[in-house]
This record gives C-alpha cells, structure tokens and sequence, in this order.
C-alpha cells in the first residue's frame, strides 16, 4: 500500500479511538478540478482521494476516452505540475460492475465488469468499490442480495488477482448495494428514504458470506467501508440535507460492525454543517462530484460576461449559446434526466444541481469555446468591480489576497471553494 492507502484503510481504527476525521471523495475527471484538487492537498499538507467511475473511465474508454492507466497518468501529471506528493495519492474506482453493459446478457455484461476491475487493479488504483446491484438482462428487477454479493465477490477475485499477477499495492474493497442515483434523483424530492440498520448489517454478512466462499477472507479484511444512504439527496432543483435526527438507528449500527465506516454518495451541495455532522456520525467516506463542476461552471459563465465587457468581440460565440448547441446535437447524456416544456429543460441543461452538462465539457467543440474565452481574457488582472458582478461568490477571497484575480486563478478558485468546505468537514 502507498502511505495514504495504508492511512485509509486504518480510517474505522482511528475513528474507533477518537471518533473524528474523513476524507472527500473526488469523483471528477475534469483537468482544472483535478489541478484545483492536488494545488489543494499541496496547500493543506493532506492525502488526496481521486476516483473515477466505471462509465466514466474503463478499459473500454468510458466516456473521457481514458482507461484506468490513462487516468493515472492524467491525475499523475497534474500532481508533478502542483508539487503533490504521489505517496499521499489514493486513486478509487467507483460502482465497478456491470453498469455500462447491463444491457447485456449478466454473463457478458460481468465478463466485461471483470475486464475493467482487472484494468483498475493493474493501473494500481487502491480503493475499489464494489457496485453489482443492477439488474442486467434477463435478471430479475431487484437482484437478491446473495446474487449481488456474489458477483462482488467474483469482481474482488479477479482484483486480487490482478494485483499479485503484476506484484501491485493490496487494494482496499467498499462494499455496499443501497447506492444513490450517481448524479442526483430524476425527480423532484420532498424525502429520502434512510438505510434500515438491519439492511446494512446484512450487507456486510452476505458479502462477508460471499468473499468466504471464494477463499478471500484476506480481502474482507481490506475491506473498510460499507455505502448506505443517510437521507441525503439532490436532483434538479433540490436539496435534502442531512438530518441526523433521522440516522440514529442506523448510526447507531456501526457499533455492530467495528470493521467499517459508512461511505455516503450524493453529498453535493450539502450545507458545511451537514457534511461535518455526517462525519461525525460515522460517514466518513464523503463523495462529491458534481458540486464541483457545478462551481466551475458558474465560474466559466461568470467569465464569460467579463469577457463582453473587457474584450467584446461580436464574433466570439458566447460559452452558453456554444454549449447549448453542443448539448442539443446530442442530447443522450441529458435528455431523459431533464423533463419539463422546453425552456424548463434548456434552464436545467446550463443551471440543474445534477450538472449533466459536465459530460460535454470533453468535447471538441466545447474545449474550443472555452479555450476562446480563456484567451480572450488571458493573464489580465480583472478589477474587483466585475469580479464582485458576476462573480461575487469569490470577491471575499479575491480582497484577502487569497485568489489572483486573473481567469485561471478565479476558476481554480471557485472549485477550492467547494475543497475547502469538504476539508473543513472532513478534519474538525
């Protein structure tokens, strides 16, 4: 294990003697989020945790083009940039499993959730997270969860063995089936429904069951945190922050598995209170990815207005009306999240919580619109007046002397933003 991997997977000891401290998540293949991450734990002296999901980077290409190996490099590169020390790196695999060929077959859509795992343990990615609880074809809508677990089990041996074929680092294994919508529900919200203490704990017993029978018991005991839901959710337009009021019970059950911290997915956009009561409360593990897109986004559009007023030029296409067209010319990665009349949809397209627009950022024509836009703009110092215009949420910052006020500097500003919210949770 690297240091920061030996340090993580001690996170249910250290929370046992003293009952504090987490980590964030992040879960962004985004290059200015991934630079604001590493600039971040150069400057707070911390272990950083990355992760990549199985849509998002497989031995396929996922939808950035990147494979596990390729993503390593891409994180990689931008830590040598920063001055971030690789031994403080953990690299994650989120919801590895059959979900982008559940389409398929459950045969062939686990072959190919093999293929991936292999690709991830290979590439040395130390914190796996197990995901095999949706149906594919011809399953049955809602699996057992023996059949989950042993799927799980199956995706671990292959990990195992992936990392004693290439002599790697012993990954640490997440396991849990009660797993939020990754990117935010599909509905308006008024409630979530909070993990029962007794679906948790049997989790851990089938899974435990299920790792046994491979004659993976050493593997188990890698494993340190189990994904539930503490009634914490965002969709469009909503937020359902977290009540602890609501998780006693289901709080009060990690004391029946000493092993393992709660992991809690869908944290984006959390008040600062709420993510530090979570941690307190044992979710230890907070993911958040779309927060922060969504932070650079509005940085971007925010940009984009200074940029009519300090470098007009009629032929420059605005960076809304260029991703509103990239957007509808392919509408596959938001269409059936985003309902409503037309102008409801073209709102959530640039503005929902769920941040769908942050799969097109990769584009071509999307990278040319923003490369546009930084280029206009430059190395110039902004005045204050315009930053406290379109982009008051960094004004503050930008008078202390915390934040250079030139483009680059204010959207890694507006991501460290949201860091050090989750630093702040994560670390009392």
């Amino acid at each position: 294990m690297t240091d920061a991997t030996a340090r993580f997977a001690g996170i249910a000891t250290r929370r046992a003697a003293d009952g504090k401290g987490g980590i964030a998540s992040i879960c962004s293949a985004h290059p200015l989020v991934i630079e604001a991450t590493v600039r971040h734990g150069v400057a707070q002296g911390a272990d950083v945790l990355i992760e990549a999901t199985c849509n998002q980077v497989n031995h396929e290409g996922g939808y950035t083009g990147m494979t596990p190996a390729d993503f390593r490099s891409f994180v990689e590169r931008h830590a040598g940039k920063a001055g971030f020390p690789l031994d403080r790196l953990i690299l994650g695999g989120d919801h590895l499993g059959p979900n982008p060929w559940k389409h398929l077959p459950a045969a062939e859509a686990m072959q190919r959730a093999a293929a991936m795992i292999d690709a991830y343990a290979c590439a040395g990615f130390t914190k796996l997270h197990l995901d095999t609880s949706m149906a594919c074809a011809g399953d049955p809508v809602a699996l057992p969860d023996e059949t989950i677990a042993a799927r799980a089990a199956e995706l671990a041996a292959i990990a195992e063995a992936a990392v004693a074929r290439t002599v790697g680092k012993k990954p640490v294994y997440i396991i849990g089936t009660e797993v939020p919508v990754p990117g935010g529900a599909l509905e308006a919200l008024d409630h979530v429904h909070v993990t029962e203490p007794a679906d948790a704990l049997r989790t851990v017993e089938v899974h435990r069951q299920a790792f046994f029978r491979l004659g993976l018991d050493a593997a188990f005991a890698r494993a340190v945190g189990v994904v539930v839901q503490p009634g914490v959710e965002f969709g469009n337009a909503d937020i359902i922050a977290y009540a602890p009021e609501k998780a006693t019970r289901l709080v009060a059950s990690l004391g029946s598995m000493p092993q393992f911290v709660f992991e809690a997915h869908s944290t984006d956009y959390q008040p600062a209170e709420a993510l530090a009561a979570l941690v307190r409360d044992g979710f230890a593990i907070l993911k958040v990815g779309p927060w922060l897109t969504f932070a650079l986004r509005e940085a971007l559009y925010g940009l984009g207005s200074i940029a009519d007023q300090l470098a007009p030029d009629p032929s420059r296409e605005s960076l809304p009306a260029a991703m509103e067209r990239v957007m509808l010319a392919s509408p596959g990665n938001w269409q059936k999240y985003y309902p409503g009349t037309p102008g409801e949809q073209r709102l959530q397209r640039h503005f929902s919580f769920s941040d769908r627009i942050r799969y097109y950022w990769p584009s071509p024509e999307a990278r040319r619109a923003t490369e546009a836009l930084l280029a206009a703009l430059g190395e110039t110092e902004i005045p204050r007046p315009l930053i406290s215009q379109y982009l008051g949420h960094l004004d503050a910052e930008v008078g202390a002397g915390r934040i250079k006020p030139t483009a680059h500097e204010l959207l890694i500003g507006s991501v460290t933003r949201v860091l050090d919210i989750y630093r702040s949770a994560t670390n009392p």
